[in-house]
Protein backbone atom coordinates (compact mmCIF):
# COMPACT_ATOMS: atom_id res chain seq x y z
CA UNK A 1 0.00 0.00 0.00
CA UNK A 2 1.63 3.22 -0.98
CA UNK A 3 0.90 7.02 -0.66
CA UNK A 4 2.88 8.45 -3.42
CA UNK A 5 1.15 11.99 -2.23
CA UNK A 6 2.75 11.49 0.75
CA UNK A 7 6.01 10.71 -0.40
CA UNK A 8 6.21 13.07 -2.91
CA UNK A 9 5.90 15.64 0.04
CA UNK A 10 8.57 14.56 2.49
CA UNK A 11 10.50 14.63 -0.42
CA UNK A 12 10.61 18.09 -0.93
CA UNK A 13 10.83 18.48 3.24
CA UNK A 14 14.15 16.39 2.16
CA UNK A 15 15.15 18.91 -0.32
CA UNK A 16 14.38 21.69 1.35
CA UNK A 17 16.75 20.76 4.28
CA UNK A 18 19.29 20.02 2.02
CA UNK A 19 19.28 22.93 0.23
CA UNK A 20 19.43 25.15 3.94
CA UNK A 21 22.79 26.43 5.51
CA UNK A 22 20.81 27.60 8.34
CA UNK A 23 21.66 24.64 10.96
CA UNK A 24 18.16 25.58 12.96
CA UNK A 25 16.12 25.33 9.65
CA UNK A 26 17.65 22.17 8.85
CA UNK A 27 16.86 20.66 11.75
CA UNK A 28 13.62 21.46 11.62
CA UNK A 29 13.16 20.28 8.21
CA UNK A 30 14.36 17.08 9.27
CA UNK A 31 12.46 16.29 12.28
CA UNK A 32 9.17 17.37 9.55
CA UNK A 33 10.18 14.99 6.85
CA UNK A 34 10.75 12.21 10.07
CA UNK A 35 6.72 13.46 11.92
CA UNK A 36 5.34 13.38 8.47
CA UNK A 37 6.63 9.77 8.07
CA UNK A 38 5.35 8.70 10.89
CA UNK A 39 1.86 10.24 10.14
CA UNK A 40 1.74 8.40 7.07
CA UNK A 41 2.25 5.15 8.57
CA UNK A 42 -0.20 5.81 11.37
CA UNK A 43 -2.35 6.57 8.69
CA UNK A 44 -1.70 3.67 6.85
CA UNK A 45 -2.32 1.55 10.07
CA UNK A 46 -5.60 2.79 10.98
CA UNK A 47 -6.88 2.10 7.65
CA UNK A 48 -5.70 -1.42 7.21
CA UNK A 49 -7.06 -2.18 10.82
CA UNK A 50 -10.49 -0.92 9.65
CA UNK A 51 -10.36 -2.55 6.48
CA UNK A 52 -9.75 -6.38 6.19
CA UNK A 53 -8.80 -6.10 2.50
CA UNK A 54 -6.21 -3.64 2.98
CA UNK A 55 -4.68 -5.96 5.31
CA UNK A 56 -5.07 -8.74 2.66
CA UNK A 57 -3.03 -6.08 -0.10
CA UNK A 58 -0.87 -5.03 2.63
CA UNK A 59 1.37 -7.25 4.55
CA UNK A 60 5.13 -7.40 5.72
CA UNK A 61 8.07 -7.78 3.56
CA UNK A 62 11.73 -8.76 3.74
CA UNK A 63 14.38 -6.54 1.62
CA UNK A 64 18.02 -7.23 1.55
CA UNK A 65 19.99 -3.68 1.50
CA UNK A 66 23.42 -3.60 0.60
CA UNK A 67 25.56 -1.91 2.92
CA UNK A 68 29.46 -2.69 1.49
CA UNK A 69 31.78 -4.60 -0.61
CA UNK A 70 33.67 -7.32 1.53
CA UNK A 71 36.64 -6.30 3.65
CA UNK A 72 36.06 -2.50 3.32
CA UNK A 73 36.41 -1.15 7.00
CA UNK A 74 33.97 0.61 9.29
CA UNK A 75 31.01 -1.39 7.42
CA UNK A 76 29.84 -1.84 11.03
CA UNK A 77 29.53 1.86 11.91
CA UNK A 78 27.27 1.94 8.32
CA UNK A 79 25.13 -0.76 9.65
CA UNK A 80 24.65 1.30 12.70
CA UNK A 81 23.31 4.30 10.89
CA UNK A 82 20.80 1.75 9.06
CA UNK A 83 20.14 0.40 12.21
CA UNK A 84 19.25 3.56 14.31
CA UNK A 85 17.11 5.07 11.35
CA UNK A 86 15.25 1.17 11.10
CA UNK A 87 14.40 1.60 14.74
CA UNK A 88 12.86 5.07 14.19
CA UNK A 89 10.46 3.65 11.54
CA UNK A 90 9.01 0.09 12.69
CA UNK A 91 11.95 -2.00 10.87
CA UNK A 92 13.84 -4.88 12.26
CA UNK A 93 16.88 -5.13 10.61
CA UNK A 94 19.11 -8.55 10.04
CA UNK A 95 22.87 -8.17 10.00
CA UNK A 96 25.08 -10.08 7.94
CA UNK A 97 28.41 -11.66 9.96
CA UNK A 98 30.70 -9.36 7.62
CA UNK A 99 28.51 -6.15 7.86
CA UNK A 100 28.15 -6.36 3.98
CA UNK A 101 24.30 -6.25 3.59
CA UNK A 102 21.51 -6.35 5.93
CA UNK A 103 17.91 -7.67 6.09
CA UNK A 104 15.37 -5.04 6.42
CA UNK A 105 11.78 -6.12 7.72
CA UNK A 106 8.49 -4.43 7.96
CA UNK A 107 6.04 -2.74 5.43
CA UNK A 108 7.28 -1.31 2.44
CA UNK A 109 6.45 2.16 2.89
CA UNK A 110 8.55 1.99 6.04
CA UNK A 111 11.27 -0.02 4.41
CA UNK A 112 11.27 3.01 1.50
CA UNK A 113 11.45 5.55 4.58
CA UNK A 114 14.66 4.05 5.72
CA UNK A 115 16.22 3.37 2.88
CA UNK A 116 16.17 6.80 1.89
CA UNK A 117 16.89 8.33 5.17
CA UNK A 118 19.82 5.90 4.92
CA UNK A 119 20.63 6.56 1.65
CA UNK A 120 21.18 10.66 2.39
CA UNK A 121 22.23 10.28 5.65
CA UNK A 122 24.87 8.62 4.92
CA UNK A 123 26.64 10.41 2.73
CA UNK A 124 26.73 13.27 5.07
CA UNK A 125 28.45 11.00 7.76
CA UNK A 126 31.37 9.65 5.51
CA UNK A 127 31.67 13.10 4.55
CA UNK A 128 31.80 15.04 7.72
CA UNK A 129 34.38 12.09 9.30
CA UNK A 130 36.41 13.19 5.93
CA UNK A 131 36.54 16.49 6.75
CA UNK A 132 37.17 15.84 10.95
CA UNK A 133 40.11 13.77 9.85
CA UNK A 134 41.63 16.31 7.15
CA UNK A 135 41.30 19.07 9.74
CA UNK A 136 43.25 17.22 11.82
CA UNK A 137 41.74 17.82 14.97
CA UNK A 138 42.26 14.42 16.19
CA UNK A 139 45.91 14.65 16.34
CA UNK A 140 47.54 14.95 19.94
CA UNK A 141 44.25 13.27 21.01
CA UNK A 142 44.02 9.85 22.75
CA UNK A 143 42.86 6.36 22.90
CA UNK A 144 42.04 4.11 24.98
CA UNK A 145 41.61 0.20 24.86
CA UNK A 146 41.41 -2.59 27.38
CA UNK A 147 44.53 -5.02 27.02
CA UNK A 148 45.42 -8.14 28.76
CA UNK A 149 48.96 -8.43 30.08
CA UNK A 150 50.36 -11.42 31.54
CA UNK A 151 49.36 -15.04 30.91
CA UNK A 152 47.24 -17.70 32.70
CA UNK A 153 46.08 -16.92 36.18
CA UNK A 154 48.17 -14.24 36.65
CA UNK A 155 46.57 -12.34 33.28
CA UNK A 156 44.60 -9.58 33.97
CA UNK A 157 42.99 -6.46 32.06
CA UNK A 158 44.42 -3.16 31.52
CA UNK A 159 44.00 0.02 30.00
CA UNK A 160 46.05 1.03 27.40
CA UNK A 161 46.32 4.63 25.59
CA UNK A 162 47.77 5.40 22.72
CA UNK A 163 47.73 7.86 20.14
CA UNK A 164 44.45 8.65 18.26
CA UNK A 165 44.76 6.84 14.46
CA UNK A 166 43.04 8.17 11.52
CA UNK A 167 40.69 5.12 11.39
CA UNK A 168 39.95 4.80 15.75
CA UNK A 169 38.95 9.18 15.01
CA UNK A 170 36.83 7.94 11.83
CA UNK A 171 35.46 5.02 13.79
CA UNK A 172 34.79 6.88 17.08
CA UNK A 173 33.24 9.87 15.03
CA UNK A 174 31.16 7.44 12.92
CA UNK A 175 29.73 5.82 15.68
CA UNK A 176 28.71 9.10 17.51
CA UNK A 177 26.93 10.51 14.75
CA UNK A 178 24.71 7.40 13.87
CA UNK A 179 23.77 7.37 17.50
CA UNK A 180 22.84 10.96 17.48
CA UNK A 181 20.91 10.81 14.11
CA UNK A 182 18.95 7.40 15.74
CA UNK A 183 17.81 9.88 18.63
CA UNK A 184 16.82 12.93 16.86
CA UNK A 185 14.59 10.95 14.50
CA UNK A 186 12.97 8.49 17.41
CA UNK A 187 12.18 12.27 19.27
CA UNK A 188 10.20 13.13 16.45
CA UNK A 189 8.99 9.88 15.63
CA UNK A 190 7.40 9.86 19.35
CA UNK A 191 6.36 13.49 19.10
CA UNK A 192 4.78 12.80 16.26
CA UNK A 193 2.98 9.54 17.41
CA UNK A 194 2.23 11.30 21.16
CA UNK A 195 0.44 14.14 18.95
CA UNK A 196 -1.62 11.46 17.03
CA UNK A 197 -2.71 9.58 20.23
CA UNK A 198 -3.56 12.66 22.06
CA UNK A 199 -5.91 14.30 19.20
CA UNK A 200 -7.77 11.32 19.10
CA UNK A 201 -8.19 10.50 22.76
CA UNK A 202 -9.53 13.79 23.25
CA UNK A 203 -12.32 12.98 21.11
CA UNK A 204 -12.53 9.87 22.94
CA UNK A 205 -10.83 7.57 20.38
CA UNK A 206 -8.47 5.04 20.57
CA UNK A 207 -7.64 3.26 17.64
CA UNK A 208 -4.65 4.93 16.54
CA UNK A 209 -3.13 3.33 20.00
CA UNK A 210 -4.59 -0.24 19.01
CA UNK A 211 -3.29 0.15 14.95
CA UNK A 212 0.08 0.69 16.02
CA UNK A 213 0.04 -2.09 18.62
CA UNK A 214 -1.34 -4.72 15.72
CA UNK A 215 1.44 -3.18 13.36
CA UNK A 216 3.67 -3.84 15.79
CA UNK A 217 2.79 -7.51 16.72
CA UNK A 218 2.29 -8.30 12.89
CA UNK A 219 5.70 -7.25 12.04
CA UNK A 220 7.23 -8.71 14.90
CA UNK A 221 5.36 -12.36 14.08
CA UNK A 222 6.80 -11.95 10.34
CA UNK A 223 9.98 -10.98 11.54
CA UNK A 224 9.86 -14.89 13.76
CA UNK A 225 8.69 -16.52 10.71
CA UNK A 226 10.93 -14.83 8.21
CA UNK A 227 14.56 -14.55 10.16
CA UNK A 228 17.27 -17.13 10.27
CA UNK A 229 19.52 -14.73 12.66
CA UNK A 230 21.31 -16.58 15.83
CA UNK A 231 21.74 -13.68 18.37
CA UNK A 232 20.89 -9.94 18.81
CA UNK A 233 23.68 -7.52 16.77
CA UNK A 234 25.37 -5.00 18.39
CA UNK A 235 27.02 -1.66 17.69
CA UNK A 236 31.02 -2.75 18.64
CA UNK A 237 33.05 -0.05 19.63
CA UNK A 238 35.92 1.00 17.70
CA UNK A 239 38.26 -1.97 17.82
CA UNK A 240 41.39 -0.07 17.72
CA UNK A 241 40.33 1.67 20.71
CA UNK A 242 37.45 4.29 22.35
CA UNK A 243 38.33 8.47 21.74
CA UNK A 244 35.79 10.75 23.62
CA UNK A 245 36.89 13.60 21.37
CA UNK A 246 36.41 11.76 18.03
CA UNK A 247 32.96 10.62 19.53
CA UNK A 248 32.32 14.48 20.63
CA UNK A 249 33.25 15.51 17.23
CA UNK A 250 30.91 12.91 15.52
CA UNK A 251 28.32 13.86 18.04
CA UNK A 252 27.77 17.30 17.32
CA UNK A 253 28.04 16.46 13.11
CA UNK A 254 25.32 14.12 13.71
CA UNK A 255 23.32 17.08 15.61
CA UNK A 256 24.07 19.33 12.06
CA UNK A 257 23.01 16.33 10.00
CA UNK A 258 20.73 17.34 6.96
CA UNK A 259 18.59 15.13 5.16
CA UNK A 260 19.03 13.99 1.41
CA UNK A 261 18.30 15.21 -2.17
CA UNK A 262 16.86 12.33 -3.72
CA UNK A 263 14.71 13.25 -6.55
CA UNK A 264 12.24 10.56 -5.28
CA UNK A 265 11.63 9.26 -1.73
CA UNK A 266 12.45 5.73 -1.14
CA UNK A 267 15.14 5.96 -4.22
CA UNK A 268 18.54 4.74 -2.76
CA UNK A 269 21.86 5.37 -3.76
CA UNK A 270 22.86 2.04 -2.10
CA UNK A 271 26.76 1.57 -0.85
CA UNK A 272 29.10 4.34 -1.12
CA UNK A 273 32.57 4.31 -1.42
CA UNK A 274 34.69 6.21 1.16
Amino acid sequence: MRDDKTLARIAALLRQAEGTDNEHEAQTFMAAAQRMATAAAIDLAVARSHDPAARERSVPVARQITIGTAGKRGLRTYVQLFVAIARANDVTVDVAHNSTFVLAYGFDTDVDTVEALYSSLLVQMVAASDAYLKSGAYKGERAARVVRRGSGWRSRRVVEETALSPITARLNFQSAFAERVGARLSTARDEARAEATRSERDSGGSSTAIALRHKEVEVADFYSEQSSARGRWRPARAEAGYSEAARRAGDRAGRRARLGDQQRFGSSRGAIEG
